[in-house]
Formats: structure tokens, C-alpha cells, sequence
């Protein structure tokens, strides 16, 4: 089964098009590396979350130690109020076998 993440960011105040960029020059490298089902970011007026899918905990352990993750990580250092908040999510199906259940 699939491995999901949420990774919540806060960006300082002003700051939250600098992390949106960010994520812009890292994510095409992310979405070409093994095991990249999702890579996909979003925002509200305080925070920047990031939805990951991995095909399994092996990809998402070397994507958290590759390379465009440091280089994220560099890009991000001084836009942010402190370290993402990364939440490793273990599905639940519920309801409809499609719409309740990650695929």
C-alpha cells in the first residue's frame, strides 16, 4: 500500500511566494524520482502544505535523504519560522473501496 505524507510548512510573514518558489524548483526533480505517485503543494494565507504519495516507505526514505531535498531544504532556510511539521499517514479505507482508501 502506498505511504502518504503531509508535510505542513509556516512560512514568516511575507514570505509564503518564497516557498511556493521553492517547491517550484525542486518538485520537477522529486517527481522524476523512483516511487513518486504524488508531489503536490498547497496553500492557505498562513501555511504551505505539501501531499506526497510514495509507493513504498523504501522511496520515501531515499527521497528524504536525496539530494532535492537538501537542496529544498537550503532554498527554504530562511522563508520559514521553523522545521515542517512531516506527518507519515497510514491509510484507513472507509466507505467507497475508490473514494475511501488511497490507491
Amino acid at each position: 500500500m502506498p505511504v502518504v505524507v503531509v508535510a505542513v510548512i509556516t512560512p514568516l510573514d511575507g514570505h509564503r511566494q518564497n516557498v511556493v518558489d521553492a517547491f517550484a524548483i525542486v518538485s520537477p526533480r522529486v517527481h522524476d524520482e523512483a516511487g513518486c505517485e504524488l508531489y503536490a503543494l498547497h496553500h492557505d494565507a498562513e501555511t504551505v502544505v505539501m501531499i506526497e504519495r510514495w509507493t513504498t516507505a523504501d522511496d520515501l526514505a531515499a527521497h528524504a535523504a536525496g539530494a532535492p531535498i537538501g537542496q529544498l531544504n537550503a532554498l527554504l532556510a530562511d522563508h520559514v519560522t521553523g522545521p515542517s511539521v512531516v506527518s507519515v499517514l497510514e491509510n484507513v479505507p472507509l466507505g467507497d473501496p475508490v473514494k475511501g482508501t488511497v490507491q
